[in-house]
C-alpha cells in the first residue's frame, strides 16, 4: 500500500498542479472516484478495494493530504459491466471528478479507458485521468495505451512468465489443466500460459484449457471432474474473485489433490475458502516487493495460501 500511496500522491500533484481541477479552491478536497463492482457476485472484490483506497486516504490525510488539499474516495457501483461502468463514468464526469481509479475486469477497463480517451479529445477544458490499479490485459498498456491511462499493476503476461519461471523448475508436472474467465484477461492468461509453457518445457501436455461465463458459475464441481478426469498434474486459473473461491471450494470438495497456480489465492476470502488443504498444494506466484527482506532482487515468490 505504502507504494501505491507514494506514486498516486506524485500523480495527484502533477495532475493539480497541471490544473485537472480548475475551477477548485484550495480548501476543496480533491475528488476520485472509485467505479467498481459494489454489488453483485464481486462485491466483495470492489468493497475490499475500496475500503483499501480510502485507508490509504485517510493516511494521506492525515499527513497533511496533497499540496494542502484533502483526499475523497466517491464510489460508484459498475456492478463488473462494461456497460453500466459507461453510465457511471458518465456521472462522474458530470459531478466534474478528474479522477477515476478502477481494477476488477479488464473488460470494464477497456470500456473506461477508451471512454476517457475520447472524452478528453473532446473536451480539453475538463479531461479526466484514469488509475488503473489491477486490470491486468496485456492489450490496455500495449497496443491501446495512451496518456490518460495508468496502470500500477504488472499486467498477465509478466505475471505468467514469473509464474511459468517456476513451473518450468518442477520436474513431476507433465500434464498442465488451464482454466479462467471467458473474457479479455481469462484468454490472456490462457495464451500466455500455453505459449510460455511451449517455449521452457515443451515437454509439458496442455490436457485442458477451458473458459468459464465470468461470475455466473456457482458450483465448479462439474470442471473439477473433468479436470480430474484429464489427469493433469497441476491446474493454471486467473480466476478472481468470486470465482477464484469457488472453484477452490469444489477442488477441495471433489477431493482435487493436485497444485493449482494461480494469480490470486490470497484475496476475497479464497484462503479461508482453502484452508489447511491447500498447504503446499495451493500456489499464488506474484512479484516481490522491493523493500521484502526475505527475497533476492528481482525474483518472483511462492506463497502458500496462509500469506497474503
Amino acid at each position: 500500500m505504502s507504494r501505491v500511496k507514494s506514486v498516486l500522491v506524485g500523480l495527484l500533484v502533477l495532475a493539480v498542479v497541471g490544473g485537472m481541477a480548475p475551477g477548485a479552491m484550495p480548501a476543496d478536497p480533491i475528488r476520485i472516484a472509485y467505479i467498481d463492482p459494489l454489488s453483485g457476485p464481486f462485491a466483495a472484490t470492489g468493497e475490499n478495494g475500496l475500503k483499501q483506497f480510502r485507508f490509504a486516504a485517510d493516511q494521506i490525510n492525515k499527513a497533511g493530504g496533497v499540496l494542502g488539499r484533502q483526499l475523497e474516495i466517491v464510489p460508484f457501483d459498475n456492478k463488473v459491466s462494461p456497460q453500466e461502468a459507461l453510465i457511471q463514468l458518465k456521472k462522474v464526469i458530470g459531478e466534474g471528478i478528474p479522477f477515476v481509479f478502477q481494477g476488477n475486469s479488464s473488460g470494464v477497463a477497456h470500456a473506461i479507458s477508451d471512454a476517457v480517451l475520447k472524452h478528453n479529445e473532446r473536451n480539453l477544458g475538463g479531461r479526466v485521468l484514469y488509475l488503473n490499479y489491477s486490470a491486468v490485459d496485456p492489450a490496455l498498456t500495449n497496443e491501446k495505451c495512451h496518456y490518460w491511462h495508468f496502470r500500477f499493476d504488472a499486467h498477465a503476461d509478466m505475471k505468467m512468465a514469473a509464474l511459468t519461471d517456476v513451473m518450468k523448475t518442477n520436474t513431476k508436472l507433465k500434464k498442465i489443466y488451464i482454466i479462467g474467465q471467458d473474457y479479455s484477461f481469462g484468454k490472456a492468461v490462457a495464451e500466455a500460459a500455453v505459449s510460455m509453457l511451449k517455449a521452457k518445457r515443451p515437454d509439458i501436455k496442455i490436457v485442458g484449457n477451458e473458459l468459464h461465463p465470468i461470475g455466473k458459475v456457482l458450483d465448479f464441481s462439474p470442471y473439477v471432474q473433468k479436470i480430474i478426469a484429464s489427469g493433469a498434474d497441476a491446474v493454471i486459473t486467473g480466476n478472481w474473485g468470486a470465482d477464484m473461491v469457488n472453484l477452490a471450494k469444489a477442488a477441495n470438495d471433489g477431493g482435487l489433490k493436485v497444485p493449482f497456480y494461480t494469480y490470486y489465492a490470497a484475496s476475497d476470502g479464497v484462503t479461508a475458502a482453502i484452508g489447511a488443504a491447500g498447504i503446499d498444494r495451493i500456489r499464488l506466484v506474484h512479484e516481490t516487493h522491493p523493500g521484502n527482506p526475505n527475497a533476492p532482487k528481482g525474483s518472483a515468490s511462492t506463497s502458500p495460501p496462509t500469506r497474503s
